[in-house]
């Protein structure tokens, strides 16, 4: 069994880091709610630690998911970070999504001390977590990769490797920009058929029968029918990968303007307290300002 790290445990990462330990790995833990690192060293083969640097001298390979690119950059690089403790030859793999050309950046600086880094983002939500069946998309040395790939393989079912430094990243924004103009294409229309007085049910079924047919739309759009937008992926999460997305557009010279339009509207429900619903109350933008509520008995 292997000594690995995982550092920041949220509703991804505390089960990700879960299923390390089930799978009888010793696992480095540490997060910023200490209490919650504590939890789960003490079910398990866990060590808690005070800081990612303890992390870094404990584990060979160490895994992140924190929120957003400034994190990332702080738990490796900052004071106390994965970067003054870890070896050369650790394997530093972060799960988050993040900024691209911040990401690669980091990866020059471990790669300075002889660390190796991968971007490997992941997408399935707090489901895939919890059921150990996310998809990771992978970039950097694939042979670093490989070597890593039975501890990711606790965590998923499935791997794409991308590509060179930020290429998982960049496929992984590309995913979510089309999840965010699908959800609002899909508000857009339930408020509209809604409000023109068609059942969403039957919306729904015509949608799953054509060739509108969406996964997202058929796994999301019972809970916007139920009013239940407690969290599998945070509204606010959805607008930082957006906006994301927008400054790759920047930088590649790519127009994005359905993604600027979907990005506006994710800031209106931010505007309006949703950020730490699931990002399909997005609908509540257009519900808002129509006076209509997609909802079934």
């Amino acid at each position: 069994m292997a000594k690995l790290g995982f550092l920041g445990l949220g509703l991804m990462g505390y089960p990700m880091a879960r299923h390390l330990l089930a799978a009888g790995h010793e696992v480095a833990l540490w997060s910023k709610t200490s209490a919650k690192a504590k939890e789960l060293a003490a079910a398990g083969k866990g060590v808690y630690c005070q800081t990612p640097r303890e992390v870094g001298a404990f584990a060979e390979c160490v895994f992140l998911c924190v929120g957003d690119t400034a994190m990332t950059r702080e738990t490796i690089l900052g004071r106390d970070g994965v970067i003054d403790g870890a070896a050369a030859g650790t394997v530093v793999a972060d799960t988050s999504t993040v900024s691209p050309s911040e990401s690669r950046r980091i990866g020059q600086a471990l790669a300075a001390r002889g660390i190796h880094f991968l971007d490997a983002p992941c997408t399935g939500s707090k489901p895939g977590a919890e059921g150990g069946t996310l998809t990771f998309m992978i970039g950097g040395d694939r042979e670093v990769f490989e070597r890593v790939r039975p501890y990711f393989e606790c965590m998923g079912k499935q791997f794409y490797y991308c590509g060179g430094p930020g290429f998982g990243l960049h496929a992984k924004l590309t995913q979510n920009l089309i999840l965010s103009n699908i959800m609002q294409a899909f508000a857009e229309g339930l408020v509209l058929s809604t409000k023109a007085g068609v059942d969403p049910r039957t919306v729904l079924e015509i949608l799953n029968n054509s060739a509108a047919r969406s996964g997202l739309i058929a796994f999301k759009a019972p809970y916007v029918f139920a009013r239940d937008f407690g969290t599998n992926f945070a509204l606010k999460w959805m607008e930082k990968d957006v906006d994301l997305a927008l400054d790759s557009g920047r930088e590649l010279n790519v127009p994005l303007p359905l993604t600027a339009t979907a990005q506006q509207v994710l800031r209106a429900a931010l505007a309006m307290g949703l950020g730490e619903d699931d990002f399909c109350s997005v609908i509540k933008v257009i519900e808002g300002l129509t006076g209509v509520e997609v909802r079934t008995p």
